[in-house]
């Protein structure tokens, strides 16, 4: 497959969205006073898939090992920029405000930063006129062939693999312990802007810091899923039946009883 793209400044990539985000991002939008959400899943993780599964390899790097009940388990954790509307940073003219210091999202965007996504213009935001034949190459034979841009999606896996110990660190001080079942969806935790701030400096500043036991629940609103996860010795809720409800969850799937 081959593509051209080039920005047409709709700006319709800029609205409503939950934008992952580095822990350095995070704290950058933090300070700018816009909110950081936190959004975790996790996956059973009972035993270690062979070398050859690439898929599993892929959320291994992206993921820490953790315990729920009894079961090992992964668990996947997202800083994101949560906005309905418009960016905080988007302009009247459709231009970015910290087009330097936008985060490596944006700059990656249209292409794909997880490898076993292939990139569909029809998917995108983008207007047809952004894929326009004859414009700036960008891919061939179904190969990205910016180097450039495949610098920054280097650069994004690699923040992925080493902001992994902040992450969990800011998920044990602020007593996240509740993930959604991957590939279920999300649970979205929303911290006080100057509580995750203040959590992402001091795991940031104290790697070394001892890891605080911590037991993660998965959560979904699928009763099939809970059931399957208690009978292997996890610790599962199903969400409407969670007394002490924290988080938004965000389901892929309508609720099953």
């Amino acid at each position: 497959m081959d593509i051209d793209f080039e920005c047409t400044m709709c700006g319709k990539c800029c609205h409503d969205l939950r934008l992952p985000l580095t822990v350095t991002e995070a704290v950058a939008w933090l300070q700018r006073g816009n909110d950081v959400q936190i959004l975790c899943e996790a996956l059973p993780w009972p035993t270690e898939p062979p070398a050859e599964n690439l898929v599993a390899a892929h959320k291994r790097r992206r993921s820490f090992a953790a315990m729920s009940g009894s079961l090992s388990t992964r668990v996947l954790v997202t800083l994101a920029a949560g906005y309905a509307g418009p960016c905080p940073n988007l302009q009247p003219d459709m231009r970015c405000g910290i087009y330097e210091q936008r985060p490596l999202v944006c700059r990656i965007y249209p292409a794909e930063i997880n490898p076993f996504i292939e990139l569909e213009p029809a998917h995108k935001a983008c207007p047809p006129d952004a894929w326009t034949p004859g414009l700036p190459s960008l891919l061939r034979a179904g190969k990205l062939v910016d180097e450039g841009m495949l610098a920054l999606i280097q650069q994004s896996r690699d923040a992925d693999v080493n902001d992994l110990p902040i992450k969990q660190q800011v998920c044990a001080l602020l007593g996240i312990d509740q993930a959604a079942v991957s590939n279920e969806g999300f649970v979205a935790h929303s911290p006080d802007r100057f509580d995750l701030l203040a959590a992402l400096h001091r795991a940031s500043d104290e790697r070394g810091m001892p890891e605080l036991p911590q037991t993660w629940r998965f959560i979904s609103n699928r009763r099939p899923t809970v059931d399957a996860l208690v009978s292997v010795g996890a610790v599962a809720s199903l969400v409407n039946a969670d007394s002490s409800v924290g988080f938004a969850y965000l389901g892929y799937f309508a609720a099953s009883e």
